[in-house]
């Protein structure tokens, strides 16, 4: 297949998510083409499969702020006459939902039919998409998805509470990492770079925001050390 991925390029899940999604589907033979206004970050080497498509933004005085929405939509439209696109699969809804429906339209008039999936990742849906100012828009593009899924339970269920006119129906597919990627030697002369014999060592992955609970993490680490002292 020819699959459209529109994802942010940095360092957030829901970007990594989709760029390690692209790169699996490109070992086992599709034709994947990112979308975005940057080369993701962990799109770190390309095949005769995977393809970036960079969104160009225009800089005009008449606008306060891009209009980098417009700016995706117009892509995505280009891309798919291009390459001809089966699907389209976008990670966070806010805007890359709105702009994938856009597109879906506008082909509409070549008669081409452009399917999309939406993912939601979380913040998307808990902090920003809930705003007021989004709320509305937000909905409709989530019922005009081809399909909609969430990465856990308790994403789908807030998904559902903060936005009661959706009505299409949510799959849940959690988030995933490839465990082959993360086999490292028990080796001891690695480990003493980072701590002594009698040190545990704790790995927090995540970026300091408030949403991800670092001040509870940091807890955690202060019980752990603690009682190691004790022990």
């Amino acid at each position: 297949m020819n699959i459209g991925i529109v994802c942010y390029p940095t360092f957030g899940g829901s970007g990594v998510v989709a760029t390690e999604l692209g790169k699996a589907l490109a070992e086992k033979g599709h034709k994947i083409h990112f979308i975005s206004y940057d080369q993701p970050v962990r799109l770190n080497a390309f095949s005769n499969n995977l393809f970036y498509h960079e969104v160009t933004i225009s800089d005009y005085p008449l606008f306060d702020y891009p209009p980098y929405e417009l700016a995706l939509a117009n892509k995505i439209v280009e891309v798919t006459r291009y390459a001809k696109l089966d699907i389209l699969h976008v990670h966070y809804a806010v805007p890359h939902a709105a702009a994938a429906y856009m597109a879906q339209q506008i082909l509409l008039d070549d008669d081409m039919k452009l399917p999309f999936i939406t993912t939601l990742h979380g913040t998307d849906i808990t902090l920003v998409g809930k705003d007021a100012s989004f709320e509305g828009a937000i909905s409709f593009v989530m019922n005009r998805s081809n399909a909609l899924t969430a990465v856990s339970e308790s994403l789908k269920h807030d998904t559902y509470k903060y936005f009661p006119k959706v009505r299409r129906e949510i799959k849940v597919i959690p988030n995933f990492i490839c465990p082959e990627d993360y086999i490292f030697p028990n080796s001891p002369s690695i480990r003493k770079n980072y701590a002594g014999e009698d040190e545990k060592i704790l790995m927090h992955v995540s970026n300091f925001r408030k949403v991800k609970r670092v001040e509870d993490v940091l807890r955690m680490f202060d019980i752990v050390r603690k009682k190691s002292l004790q022990d």
